[in-house]
């Protein structure tokens, strides 16, 4: 079973504020376009800082990829 939070983080108490008319379709399009590159880049960013730290190639990807110990 999930447990669900009954208070609201701060994100969503900002966005709360923020956005308390309607926006039109388009808007909230933009919006979750904006939201979704903001969360990819960090996404990128953690990824590429694993991949420094654990002094990883495309060689030792492939390896890792193809061995039985998947």
């Amino acid at each position: 079973m999930i447990h669900q939070s009954k208070t609201l983080s701060n994100v969503q108490l900002e966005l709360l504020k923020i956005f308390s008319v309607d926006i039109s379709d388009e808007d909230l399009h933009d919006l979750k376009s904006v939201l979704t590159e903001f969360y990819s880049k960090k996404a990128i960013a953690l990824a590429n800082k694993a991949w420094d730290e654990n002094n990883l190639s495309n060689e030792k990807m492939d390896e890792l990829l193809n061995s039985d110990e998947q």
